[in-house]
């Protein structure tokens, strides 16, 4: 089955709005087998709206819309398309009785708007699908071999109703299923990566491997097509174990599509391991700001191990809390790999952690000298009576150049714990 995604709103052409229904949909879609094709966003115009629902099932036999099912004027979807089956509209009397109970749940002292009854007109031919999440129906539309199917714009209404509804009735039409299985790289970048598993990408068959360079890592997604998910595990483990065979030193985080996106795997990684090794923390920030103490308190059960976070910005700070000496500050300054390694001592001691972590460095986007340019951050880890500090130049604005030194010092810190 060949499926196209059409978005219907002028709000998303203007860019009001970002459209993650059409992410979400794809993935869903491809979980299922489904391919889709091509993908559209239209604006609230009718004329428009049918001649995407035109050309699109010249080439498809479904196509899946979202938004436009709302109570105003310009929400026409479901109309346009009941006028692309030549289906005619009447009212659907269960919709209107519950598009009415919610009404008067959410409004019990006030009249109902007599324009949400628009939104239970459906052609008597057509599947209405209930909104157990809002006033707005879904429908699936069908004739000839081609099908239409409707769902509100609202992401969380939209979801529930493809969950509950939609996913099951499209299962019948496929008889296989996408699995993907998702590693996450770090200590190699995505050209050296790909000269390690060349051979793998060139043979790849069925599961199929694919490479995504994010900033400061790697992303491996091994996809397989299978009859059920016991045959897609089996396939997705003998790959896996191929690749961790090659390359496995360098991964550091292995799911589902749920660690794809975000920058929240690295931090719960590194979490994870202090709670689980019973490893105590402290930090010392200046450049950062508390990003890395913020960061590692996102994971449930860090209170475990985490001291305290100190974000000595001024000298005098560095002085006075962590020990710095005004000596190395007058020598060498706030932004160097000596003051780093002092701040990252000098917490850990005060602290009586297992663990200091430090970060100094110019996030612009003034500041920089020729000697020192904006980007460079030192951090540094103290950590069984030695002391890692390691010199980064990052790119792009403060808070970038910020995150990014949050990033590194977890990646590094990471490495180490993998060690003892």
């Amino acid at each position: 089955m060949k499926a196209e995604l059409i978005s219907v709103g002028t709000e998303l052409l203007l860019g009001d709005i970002v459209n993650t229904n059409a992410q979400y949909l794809s993935k869903e879609l491809a979980s299922l087998g489904i391919g889709v094709f091509n993908q559209s966003t239209v604006g609230d115009n009718p004329k428009r709206l049918l001649e995407c629902f035109e050309e699109a099932l010249k080439r498809s036999d479904l196509v899946i819309t979202t938004g436009g099912l709302g109570p105003t004027k310009d929400d026409l979807t479901k109309e346009i398309a009941a006028e692309y089956f030549n289906q005619k509209m009447e009212l659907h009397e269960e919709s209107w009785e519950y598009i009415k109970e919610r009404c008067r749940m959410f409004a019990p002292n006030k009249p109902i708007p007599e324009n949400n009854k628009k939104q239970a007109y459906f052609p008597k031919e057509a599947t209405v699908i209930k909104n157990n999440n809002g006033t707005a129906p879904g429908a699936i539309f069908e004739k000839d071999g081609k099908r239409i199917i409707v769902l509100p714009g609202p992401p969380r209404e939209m979801k529930a109703m493809f969950k509950e509804s939609i996913k099951p009735f499209l299962k019948q039409f496929t008889d296989s299923i996408l699995v993907s299985r998702v590693l996450r790289f770090n200590g190699i970048g995505e050209s050296s990566l790909e000269m390690e598993i060349e051979d793998i990408l060139d043979e790849q068959t069925n599961p199929t491997v694919a490479l995504y360079a994010k900033e400061m890592e790697v992303i491996i997604r091994i996809t397989a097509k299978a009859k059920n998910d016991e045959e897609a595990k089996i396939m997705l483990d003998n790959k896996v174990r191929e690749l961790r065979n090659r390359v496995g030193k360098y991964i550091y985080a292995e799911g589902g599509e749920e660690i794809v996106d975000g920058e929240s795997v690295i931090e719960e990684t590194v979490a994870k391991l202090l709670v689980e090794k019973n490893l105590t923390v402290a930090t010392a920030e200046s450049c950062t700001g508390g990003l890395v103490a913020a960061t590692l308190i996102n994971y449930p059960g860090i209170s475990d191990v985490f001291l305290e976070g100190c974000v000595t910005y001024s000298n005098e700070a560095k002085v006075k809390r962590l020990g710095v000496s005004e000596e190395t500050l007058n020598k060498y300054g706030a932004v160097s790999p000596q003051t780093a390694k002092e701040m990252a001592e000098g917490i850990r001691k005060e602290l009586g952690a297992n663990i200091g972590l430090s970060t100094t460095g110019i996030a612009g986007p003034g500041g920089g000298t020729e000697e020192k340019p904006v980007g460079l951050v030192y951090t540094a880890i103290s950590i069984n009576g030695e002391t890692i500090v390691r010199e980064n130049h990052f790119s792009g604005d403060r808070r970038k150049v910020r995150l990014k030194a949050v990033k590194q010092i977890l990646i590094d810190l990471k490495n180490i714990i993998d060690e003892i």
